[in-house]
C-alpha cells in the first residue's frame, strides 16, 4: 500500500504542479463510510456471481456442485492474486479442481472461458469510453492520448480473438481435437495417450459453451458482475462528497480505463489501474489532484484488497497456510 501511494503520488506530480498533502489527508479522513461500507458490499458481491458462473462452468463435469465450497475457492484464489501477484490466479481452478474431484485442466479451461467473458465486456466498456471522450472535446495528456491513439486496434484485436476462441470452442472443439492429436503423433505411446487425456479433460471444461442456456446464464452473470463493479466505482466516488457527482456513463468511462490501465505492469504495485484512475479523474473529470489520488487508493483497496481478510481467515479455515497456498500455486503451474 505505501508502495502504490508513493507512486500514485509520484505520478501525480508530473501533471505539473505540487501535491499538497495537508488537502489529500483531510480527503481520505472525511468519508462518508456509509457509501464505503455499500461500495464493499457491492464488491464483495461479485465474489459470489463468479462462484455461480463457475458453477455453470462446471455443470458439464458436475451438475450440483458444492455452492459454498465453490464460493470458499472463489476468494482464497482471488485473494491469492493480490498477495501473491498474477501467478496466483492459477490456485483457483486447482482448488475448484480438488475440491470437485475433476481434472485441473478441465478447470484451466473454464478459467479461460471466464476470462473471455470478462475480456469481451471490458472491451466494450473501454470501447464505449473511448468513444464519449474522443467525441467529447476533451483535452487529453500524454497518457490517455497514447491510451486513445492504441485504443482502436486493442478493441478490435481483442474482441476478434475473444469471439473467435469461442466460437471454435462452440462448433469446432472435437475438429481442434483431431488435428491436435494427429500432430502429436509422433510421440510415444504413454505420452500420446497422457497428452490425449490433458486435451480431453480441458475440452470438458469447455463444454458449458455447446449450450444456448448455458451461454445465456454465463453473459447474464458476466453481466450482472460488471453491473456489481460499476456500482462499487459509484459508491466510493460517493463516499467522497461532492468532488464528482457519479453518473452512469462516467461510471463506464472510469471503469474502460481502469480496466485497460490494469493490464500495465508497474514495479513495486503490480498493475497501473490506480495510476490510470488518478489520470483520468484529473483529466477528464477536472478533479482535483489530492481527491483523485485518495480516489484511485480506495478503488483499488475496496475493488481488489479488501477480500484479502476474508480469504486470509478462509484460508486458514480450509486448513491452508502461505506456505500451502505457494505450493497450489507451484502445483497449478
Amino acid at each position: 500500500m505505501i508502495a502504490a501511494a508513493a507512486l500514485l503520488v509520484y505520478c501525480a506530480a508530473f501533471q505539473g504542479r505540487g501535491f499538497d498533502w495537508p488537502v489529500f489527508v483531510a480527503t481520505v479522513t472525511r468519508l462518508d463510510w456509509g457509501w464505503l461500507c455499500l461500495g464493499l458490499a457491492a464488491a464483495y458481491g461479485t465474489y459470489v456471481i463468479r462462484a455461480l458462473r463457475w458453477a455453470v462452468l462446471l455443470e458439464p463435469l458436475r451438475p450440483h456442485p458444492r455452492m459454498g465450497k465453490l464460493l470458499s475457492a472463489t476468494i482464497i484464489g482471488f485473494s491469492a492474486v493480490t498477495a501473491l501477484g498474477r501467478p496466483a490466479e492459477m490456485v483457483r481452478p486447482y482448488l475448484i479442481a480438488n475440491n470437485e474431484g475433476v481434472p485441473f485442466c478441465s478447470q484451466l479451461a473454464a478459467w479461460v472461458v471466464e476470462r473471455i467473458y470478462d475480456c469481451l465486456i471490458a472491451l466494450a466498456v473501454f470501447g464505449f469510453a473511448v468513444s464519449e471522450v474522443s467525441g467529447s472535446g476533451v483535452h487529453t495528456g500524454v497518457a490517455l492520448s497514447w491510451a486513445l491513439r492504441v485504443a482502436g486496434g486493442v478493441i478490435a484485436l481483442g474482441a476478434a480473438v475473444g469471439l473467435g476462441l469461442l466460437l471454435a470452442m462452440k462448433y469446432r472443439s472435437e475438429h481442434i481435437q483431431r488435428g491436435i492429436m494427429r500432430m502429436l503423433g509422433f510421440l510415444a505411446a504413454h505420452h500420446f495417450e497422457r497428452a490425449e487425456k490433458l486435451i480431453e479433460g480441458f475440452l470438458d471444461g469447455v463444454r458449458s459453451t455447446k449450450s444456448q442456456t448455458a451461454t445465456v446464464r454465463l453473459i447474464a452473470y458476466t453481466c450482472m458482475e460488471w453491473v456489481l463493479i460499476g456500482s462499487c466505482y459509484a459508491c466510493v466516488l460517493k463516499a467522497f462528497g461532492g468532488a464528482m457527482q457519479p453518473t452512469p456513463a462516467g461510471i463506464a468511462i472510469l471503469m474502460g480505463f481502469i480496466s485497460f490501465g490494469s493490464l500495465v505492469q508497474l514495479p513495486a504495485v503490480g498493475g497501473g489501474a490506480q495510476v490510470t484512475a488518478v489520470v483520468v479523474l484529473t483529466q477528464i473529470f477536472g478533479v482535483p489532484l489530492e481527491v483523485a489520488t485518495g480516489m484511485g487508493l480506495l478503488l483499488w483497496l475496496v475493488s481488489f484488497v479488501a477480500i484479502l481478510p476474508l480469504g486470509v481467515v478462509l484460508a486458514v479455515h480450509e486448513g491452508m497456510t502461505w506456505a500451502g497456498l505457494r505450493a497450489a500455486e507451484r502445483g497449478a503451474a
